[in-house]
């Protein structure tokens, strides 16, 4: 394992356990750095509907109902699995129950397991529906993604899954552009994407930091939701842009 990779899976909380990402504009390239990443036996699965799993994943892909899926999990021997349960949907697969993946987590003898636990229909921001996030129970460590370029665009539904909730969470009104604190605020209200998370560590993720031009915003950003949130020990910058995807880590 290089230094990079080191250093984005420490970021990241992802050296072990159970991992669930939940938010906007990252949870799944994030969720696949680290586990192209992660030198152990790694799962990546879900709690929702999502899409088909990319071939490029490199895993061995498991799509089967709950109780065939539990024992083709278990009886895989490859070091990259990835799992769901069938969907009706072409080119989707759907969500394997909290229960599911944590006892193929105790049991398959995997090191790390990554979970999707929300949708967000491609876009930049989100603030939760009630129901929402779909967290095992078990789940160690819950990444709380956004994305910068959604900085200064209109709250629109071109940028925002449920921008009325958004707008009812920041006070940004509909049509207007998305400012600092409105991140701040989807990252540390409570009914913002810390909601479920009582009792697990969270770590916020601010993706697309694509530019150095745009550095100065993020760092903002990071600052303000460190102070504000004494839950978070730090925050983590990405790219897909950048070498080994990790930018920069803002600490206390």
């Amino acid at each position: 394992m290089n230094e990079r990779t080191s250093a984005l899976l420490e970021a990241l909380g992802a050296q072990s356990g159970i991992l669930a990402a939940v938010g906007a504009g990252g949870k799944k390239t994030t969720l696949y750095q680290i586990f192209a990443a992660h030198p152990g036996r790694v799962a990546l699965t879900t709690t929702t509907f999502i899409t088909d799993f990319a071939p490029e994943l490199g895993a061995e892909i498991l799509v089967a109902p709950e109780d065939e899926l539990e024992e083709k999990v278990r009886a895989s021997r490859a070091r990259k699995v990835a799992y769901a349960t069938p969907s009706d949907k072409p080119g989707r697969v759907a969500a394997v129950s909290g229960e599911c993946i944590a006892r193929l987590h105790r049991e398959g003898g995997l090191d790390l397991t990554l979970v999707k636990a929300d949708g967000a229909r491609s876009r930049l921001l989100k603030a939760p529906a009630p129901h929402e996030p779909s967290l095992p129970a078990a789940t160690d460590t819950v990444l709380l993604v956004l994305s910068l370029q959604a900085l200064g665009q209109p709250l629109s539904e071109t940028i925002a899954h449920r921008p009325e909730r958004v707008s009812a969470l920041t006070g940004r009104a509909l049509g207007e552009p998305v400012a600092i604190p409105d991140f701040v605020a989807l990252y540390t209200r409570e009914e913002g994407l810390l909601q479920g998370t009582a009792g697990k560590r969270v770590i916020p993720v601010l993706n697309m930091v694509d530019d150095d031009r745009l550095l100065s915003a993020a760092r903002a950003i990071a600052e303000a939701t460190l102070a504000a949130c004494p839950r978070f020990e730090r925050f983590v910058l990405t790219s897909l842009r950048k070498p080994g995807y990790l930018v920069e880590v803002v600490r206390r």
